[in-house]
């Protein structure tokens, strides 16, 4: 028996495997051998944080947390801005 609905599952999923593949395109870059542009690495830290806020957020709702748990993306709720 499953702890949440297949909707919150799939969400979860989709949202561990767009992170997933861009933090893997990091670890080329940081790791690897290749060697971006600037502004091809801007783009790219660009999309793994926003890859990495959209599966925060796919987490907490797994977790049934997304509730107690301001956005960092919301600038009135975040105290680290």
């Amino acid at each position: 028996m499953a702890f949440v609905d297949e909707a919150t599952a799939a969400l979860y999923r989709e949202a561990w495997e767009a992170w997933s593949k861009q933090i893997e395109h990091v670890h080329r870059v940081f790791l690897g051998d290749e060697r971006p542009r600037p502004d091809q690495l801007k783009g790219l830290l660009n999309r793994e944080a926003r890859a990495k806020d959209n599966y925060d957020a796919a987490r907490l709702r797994l977790l049934g947390l997304e509730e107690a748990t301001p956005s960092l993306a919301d600038p009135d709720a975040n105290p680290f801005r």
